[in-house]
This record gives C-alpha cells, structure tokens and sequence, in this order.
C-alpha cells in the first residue's frame, strides 16, 4: 500500500519512494536521519532519530522501502518519525512506476506541443535555437523534474511547468500586444533549460540532489552559457543571444530568489513574474488536494509559511498532480 496516498491517523505503515537520503547532526550531537519520501500522494519528511550505521547506511535515494512510524507536526507540517525501515523484497510485489508523481499530461505529447508551436515563430533566430535546443535535450526533457522538491517534483515536471508558463505568456501577449512575443515565448521555453544539468535524475524521474555544476553555476547562469554557445554555432545574431540569455538569467527577479541580474527588458519583467506565479499556484493547488475541505493546509514554507483554506466550491486540485 502506498504509505502518503492512502494514510490515515498518527501512526502509519506501508510502502514509499525514498527520494532523499541525508544523515546530520543535532544540536545535541547526535546523528539522525532526514529523509524526502514520496508517492502518488505527493511528498513527506520523515527523520529516524535513532541513527544506526549498520541498519541504515545502506539506504540511499531511489529505493523503494517500507516505513512504520508516527506522524506529529513540525513547524506546521507533517513528519513520520520512523520506527522501521526496510528496503523493498521481491515477493512484495512492488512495481516502482506506482510511487513515481507524475505529470497530468504525457511528457511525449508536451514535447511535441513545443516543437510544433516553435516551428510556427516568424522570427528565424529564436526559432532555430529553441528547435535546436529542444531537438538536442529531448530525452532529458521526457524524464526531468523541475525540482528536488516544492513545484514540479515529479517525471516530466520540466516540460509540465515550461508548458504551463508558455500558456500563460501567449495570454499576456494577447494582452500586451506591444511585447515582443516570440522573445517572451522562447524565453518561457528556455528558461529552465540548463536544470537538466542541475540534477542528479534517476530513470524514474526523482531528483535525488545537485550535481556540482548546479550548486557551483545554477541553472541561470549554465543556461546562459549554453544560449550562447548555440547561437555561436547556428550564427545567431549576438543581439539577438544576448536577449534571450538576459531572459534566463533575470528569471528570477530578484537577487535574493536568485536571479544573476535584474530583469531590464518588459519581456523579462514579464516571464519572472509568470514563472513565479506558476510555481506558487503549483504548491498551493498541491498542498490544496491533500487538504480536508474546511481545513487549511500545512504551512508551505516556499511561500512564507503561509497556510490557505480550502473552501466547498473548490475542486479537481487532484488532477494537477496525477
């Protein structure tokens, strides 16, 4: 039984997606276990607190196991402190794709869905770097998440969340007819782009942690990088490039949410703030459809810790997270 989708009460046991795996220490010196774990009900911390290197050394991300424990709350959220934990057997009859998180949409379709609205740009330049990138990253793009963790966790979460920006920029380009669209498009396209080099993926599509590069560079800066190595190679015009390199790197907005500059174009001003609102309306609907109607959810720390109620006239939040 999958342990998040189908619990009940404090006390908890069935089956999960290991997907971290980090031993730290207390304030009081001791080791302990902190644990991402996760199924098609989402994700949940969980800590073992009696740390044994003989019985837990040998779990590492991406195994499926078998966790008894007790859920309480900390700082607002659910937890497991778990009592015990064992890797998966094969008379368990476990079949790993049923703890995987998945997109709603299939990774195929998205992905041809982009490559068919790009070969309509009027624009040459922006048209063949995004095919090209896009062409070049293919299978990555199929499996890669958008995150270890907050929006997008999940296989395909990538191409779920560029989809989801792209949707919302040809809105504001209906609005804001005076933009420049395609450059708001490729950039909706590609601003993300490098984070299949920010983390370590497993075939099921579970971002485990970091590479070097995505701690040391970030996705900014390497998709930057790999914008203007393209657009050197496809003899893209260099402003052109440095339009579509300054979208990826101002994405962000704001220094402290890690942008590597300011946006200073309308069309960047406009993509970090769609990014941000598809991310925040992600965790929100997410945490939403693991709510009790008339209750609020846990506090989502990506949002300020802020908790949201879920009223009677809200409804299919399931489906963004199938």
């Amino acid at each position: 039984m999958n342990l998040i989708k189908n619990r009940q009460g404090d006390k908890v046991e069935g089956f999960a997606l290991l997907k971290t795996f980090d031993k730290k220490v207390s304030r009081n010196g001791s080791t302990f276990v902190d644990m991402l774990i996760g199924d098609k009900g989402g994700d949940l911390s969980a800590k073992i607190w009696d740390y044994n290197p003989a019985q837990h050394d040998k779990f590492v991300s991406g195994m499926i196991v078998k966790i008894r424990g007790v859920v309480s709350q900390y700082n607002g959220a659910d937890q497991i402190s778990v009592n015990l934990i064992r890797e998966s057997a094969a008379d368990d009859n476990i079949n790993p794709e049923d703890f995987v998180l998945g997109s709603p949409y299939r990774p195929e379709d998205m992905l041809e869905k982009l490559i068919s609205f790009v070969s309509g740009f009027k624009n040459d330049d922006y048209k063949k770097i995004t095919l090209a990138i896009l062409e070049e990253n293919r299978d990555r793009l199929l499996l890669f998440p958008a995150a270890v963790r907050m929006h997008h966790a999940m296989m395909g979460g990538l191409l779920y969340h560029t989809m989801s920006v792209l949707e919302l920029a040809k809105k504001a380009a209906e609005i804001y007819s005076f933009i420049d669209s395609e450059l708001l498009f490729t950039g909706a396209i590609l601003h993300d782009i490098a984070k299949i080099e920010e983390y370590v993926v497993n075939d099921v599509g579970n971002a485990s942690e970091y590479t070097p590069e995505g701690v040391l560079l970030g996705h900014l800066v390497k998709g930057a990088m790999y914008v203007e190595k393209k657009a050197e190679e496809l003899k893209v015009s260099k402003e052109t490039a440095m339009l579509i390199e300054h979208m990826i790197l101002s994405h962000h907005g704001q220094p402290e949410f890690g942008c590597a500059v300011k946006p200073a174009t309308i069309e960047a001003e406009l993509l970090a703030m769609l990014d941000m609102m598809d991310a925040k309306v992600y965790q929100i609907a997410e945490a939403l459809g693991k709510a009790e109607e008339g209750k609020f959810t846990d506090k989502l720390w990506g949002l300020d810790s802020k908790k949201f109620y879920k009223h009677d006239t809200v409804e299919n939040f399931d489906t963004i997270i199938s």
